[in-house]
């Protein structure tokens, strides 16, 4: 294989990962679906190797369970799953998202803070426009940590959350938005310490609302 057909190649499996794991996230693979490579790698036009090596991929990070040598299925996300990744961001994200203060450029912020009013302005948000702002500001907060290895886990733990509340809590209205203005008015004021525990309150909220409706 030459260097350009090696990097099409990447490119391909890098566009079939994000392709399953949105369907994953989204919960159009919903647990416990059985991976038909043939059939996902035909929908996404693509051959084989490329949609091979991205269900490697999600295997790895743990969205994916192989059963037997052939079977893959998409991870089942537990109660306990989701409590453990809320922990894990628990003791991480708050201090994430203090590190991350000073770094938030202008020009992200103000998106931040203009998408959140548009869902404080809306009669009735709908559930995407609420994940697309969820993945804005805790994703934005990640990334400006400065610490990939703190971005890294933050991201794959919000996965497990995400996933689990797609699948499971009711619907609510605006879930989360008090707590995510408090975060932006912190952001804004660029306060460090009350960005760090408007993450802690906000996590811990999270929980809470959860559990409530078990």
């Amino acid at each position: 294989m030459d260097e350009h057909s090696g990097a099409e190649s990447g490119k391909l499996a890098e566009g079939a990962y994000r392709s399953v794991l949105g369907d994953i996230i989204r919960c159009v693979l919903p647990g416990g679906t059985v991976i038909q490579e043939r059939k996902l790698a035909q929908a996404l036009g693509v051959s084989r190797s490329p949609m091979r090596d991205a269900l490697n991929r999600l295997e790895g990070e743990g969205l994916l369970v192989r059963l037997t040598e052939r079977l893959l299925t998409v991870r089942v996300i537990t109660l306990e799953d989701y409590l453990h990744s809320l922990d894990v961001r628990a003791l991480i994200e708050p201090q994430a998202a203090s590190l991350a203060t000073p770094r938030v450029m202008d020009e992200e912020l103000e998106r931040i803070d203009a998408t959140l009013r548009a869902i404080e302005a809306a009669d009735a948000p709908t559930r995407e426009q609420h994940w697309a702002f969820d993945e804005l500001l805790h994703g934005t907060l990640a990334d400006r940590s400065g610490n990939p290895f703190l971005a890294k886990t933050i991201r794959e733990m919000r996965r497990y959350t995400e996933i689990f509340e797609r699948q499971t809590v009711p619907a609510r209205i605006s879930p989360g938005a008090a707590d995510h203005r408090a975060l932006v008015d912190a952001l804004r004021e660029r306060r460090p310490e009350r960005v760090k525990s408007a993450m802690a309150t906000h996590i811990r909220n999270v929980r809470k609302r959860t559990l409530a409706g078990f």
